[in-house]
């Protein structure tokens, strides 16, 4: 990744270093509920403190219109401190007078987190007015939100393109980059896919675009059904998008055409409906009933699934293969999970995944932490999985302008 500049070359000491994070995080009764991208980006916040730098956080939670108390940002920054174990002091604006107040108050190895970008409307804008604002605190631009770059947002893209800030990816970010690279640009053949998920309509461009990057193709959850269905077999009352089984033949004939191998479920496990503790049971996939909905993969299909990873290099996977949230239909993804664990830890298999049902679904099957890499972008990580360059990623390629 030679393109983008690195964090080791960065003069920060004394300098105001903007800091773009996503601390878009959930809440609960004003409290951080899931702590998990703090963690993430805390290396590069304490890294940075550490060199002397005047660490100045940018960040937006959730989509407020306007000032709003429930959505500051105020709770989150004492989450912060928390983790990285130092002060976290803060400014009740993100620009103007209050801002700027707290910036110069700041001393070397200060680390400072500024209110709500979007409580300004010129955020999502692209405002160039408000992105040099932005630009006007700091010296120094780091971007450690990847999972917020593909908005071309004034605190992510505004704030390089409008000003001659030196940016740099963060440590996270850096690790997010490579991690696709290695994915895509060099990786290791034969290279598979596992993409779930309930619908086809979502992932059709990732489809696509995967069809001419793998050797295989292993299509689960809801979106399957689709594809069943254009070959004809029974479907019973499963979850299916009627109006896309003419994209799902258009795909398979694509794969056959490339060579592509494209796994489909050979068996379900099925009920009368999705709920927990229903009756369930297991069936060929041309033997399911007319009332029946499938709901997760059989065991003869992890079995296949398997087979086929056993002989691959590299994974990546996006979407699960059953309705994980309800046992037991998380059967099929936790087997599959953890053999791509052990696939892993046995040196056999590069594996990348990430979007958000997917790491919840490696997080019940408990083998998150065993995967090579695992990205909590959810919507970043679905368009890079599309061959898009992210807007915050392409202002951190053209740095020697």
């Amino acid at each position: 990744m030679s393109s983008f500049r690195s964090l080791d070359d960065a003069d920060v000491t004394g300098k105001r270093v903007l800091v773009r994070v996503d601390l878009n995080v959930p809440m609960r009764a004003g409290k951080v509920a899931d702590a998990t991208r703090i963690h993430e980006i805390a290396p590069t916040i304490t890294e940075l403190a550490d060199k002397g730098g005047k660490v100045i956080l940018l960040s937006h939670l959730n989509r407020p219109k306007g000032p709003d108390p429930k959505d500051s940002l105020r709770p989150v920054a004492a989450e912060v401190a928390r983790i990285v174990k130092r002060p976290v002091a803060f400014a009740e604006d993100c620009v103007g007078p209050q801002a700027q107040e707290a910036v110069a108050a700041m001393q070397n190895g200060d680390i400072l987190c500024l209110e709500n970008t979007r409580f300004h409307a010129e955020e999502e804008k692209n405002d160039k007015t408000f992105a040099k604002q932005l630009a006007a605190l700091g010296d120094v631009f780091v971007e450690e939100a990847f999972s917020a770059a593909h908005r071309a947002h004034a605190s992510i893209t505004g704030i390089v393109t409008e000003s001659e800030l030196p940016a740099y990816p963060g440590r996270a970010m850096k690790a997010e980059l490579n991690a696709l690279a290695k994915a895509f640009e060099t990786p290791e053949h034969p290279v598979a896919a596992i993409v779930g998920g309930a619908k086809i309509s979502t992932k059709l461009e990732l489809l696509g675009h995967l069809l001419g990057k793998v050797e295989a193709l292993i299509i689960g959850g809801g979106m399957a059904n689709t594809f069943l269905a254009a070959q004809g077999k029974p479907i019973g009352t499963s979850l299916t998008e009627s109006d896309l089984i003419a994209e799902a033949r258009g795909i398979l004939a694509k794969a056959a055409a490339l060579h592509r191998e494209i796994v489909l479920p050979v068996d379900a496990v099925v009920a009368p409906k999705l709920a927990a503790q229903v009756p369930t049971r297991v069936v060929d996939i041309d033997a399911v009933g007319p009332a029946d909905m499938i709901l997760d993969i059989g065991p003869r299909t992890v079995e296949h699934v398997v087979a086929v990873l056993a002989r691959s290099k590299t994974l990546v996977w996006n979407g699960p293969f059953g309705a994980f949230e309800v046992e037991p239909f998380d059967d099929g993804t936790n087997a599959v999970a953890e053999a791509v664990a052990e696939l892993t830890a046995a040196k056999k298999l590069i594996s990348f995944a990430g979007g958000g049902d997917t790491v919840a679904a490696l997080n019940v099957a408990g083998v998150a932490g065993r995967l090579t890499h695992v990205s909590t972008a959810g919507g970043a990580f679905l368009e890079s999985l599309e061959g898009k360059t992210l807007p915050g990623v392409a202002v951190l390629m053209v740095q020697d302008r």
